[in-house]
């Protein structure tokens, strides 16, 4: 059993995370939440419709508000995006982008399913047929190949180098990198080629994906084109810890009324769950779930 054990690991600072926070920490958990504030949809986004709010609200002052409150109540906050989650014998334990590790008795996903778009001309047409969104949903169908990676921040770094195991040869294409120290030495360390700079421009290709047209006028050819504009999603974070996602489309993690997964200890609230995309769903889902998971950590403690 780690030394520093949580109680409760959050992932996520939208409503679902802080209301799940604020919950989890009132009954006396120990609760660290991980994530930026202003990556959260809600952040640059008006409220008009939210229940007991008469006047107009900005997104950045409900998160700013529910970080206090979860604070007050003895919830700690770490700035910093996740790129790798791990389900251990006793215990979940997450790394941070600056390598640091954290474990906890349980885990909370509330990252929303926001799939940043390039919108440029083939992507679109050519998902599912050589453009992903999750390498590591889909790094073991480019065993073999090249492939490219675009994206500025860590979620494109650590699938690039994820993809070095799998493909013949990884390209990332990026404007200017923002990542942390630890990353850029990993990928200064690594085989991964950098196209500084650039950005893609067109994805070309007959059937599938054949070629990427760069705006430095570079074109790259390759058999897929993973596209990460961001820190790691749900997809990436949940699929390796084993929780079942909807049969039908395969984008949001399926919960009971607990918000509990299929995996015991690992609970999902928000938009992650599924529509409506409501604050007042992500609130409540978040409530049940902060409270389920303070619940079941105190029973794990005790036994």
């Amino acid at each position: 059993m780690p030394a520093d054990l949580y109680d409760v690991a959050i992932i996520g600072r939208g409503p679902a995370g802080l209301q799940a926070a604020i919950h989890a920490a009132g009954k006396k958990a120990k609760v660290v939440v991980f994530g930026k504030l202003e990556k959260s949809s809600l952040y640059r986004a008006h409220v008009a419709n939210f229940c007991c709010f008469e006047k107009v609200m900005t997104g950045k002052e409900l998160l700013e508000g529910g970080t206090k409150q979860a604070e007050s109540f003895g919830a700690v906050f770490i700035e910093q995006d996740i790129i790798e989650t791990k389900s251990e014998t006793d215990c979940f334990t997450v790394v941070t982008e600056n390598g640091q590790t954290y474990s906890s008795r349980t885990l909370i996903l509330t990252m929303g399913i926001s799939r940043k778009k390039l919108r440029v001309k083939g992507e679109k047409e050519f998902v599912g047929r050589g453009v992903s969104y999750c390498v590591d949903c889909d790094a073991n169908f480019y065993k073999g190949m090249d492939v490219a990676v675009v994206g500025n921040e860590s979620a494109a770094v650590t699938g690039a180098i994820t993809l070095l195991r799998y493909a013949k040869q990884v390209h990332l294409v990026c404007r200017k990198l923002t990542i942390t120290d630890l990353l850029y030495d990993q990928l200064n360390n690594s085989d991964v080629k950098i196209s500084r700079k650039a950005w893609v421009k067109e994805i070309i290709g007959s059937n599938e994906v054949e070629e990427v047209l760069l705006t430095t006028g570079e074109t790259l050819k390759v058999n897929g084109i993973f596209i990460e504009l961001g820190a790691k999603g749900a997809m990436e974070l949940a699929a390796n810890l084993g929780v079942v996602f909807d049969a039908e489309t395969f984008s949001f993690i399926e919960t009971n009324k607990w918000q509990e997964t299929n995996i015991p200890g690992l609970y999902a609230a928000g938009d992650i769950t599924g529509q409506p995309w409501q604050i007042a769903k992500a609130v409540g889902e978040g409530c049940v779930a902060g409270m389920e998971a303070a619940v079941y950590a105190r029973k794990l403690a005790d036994s």
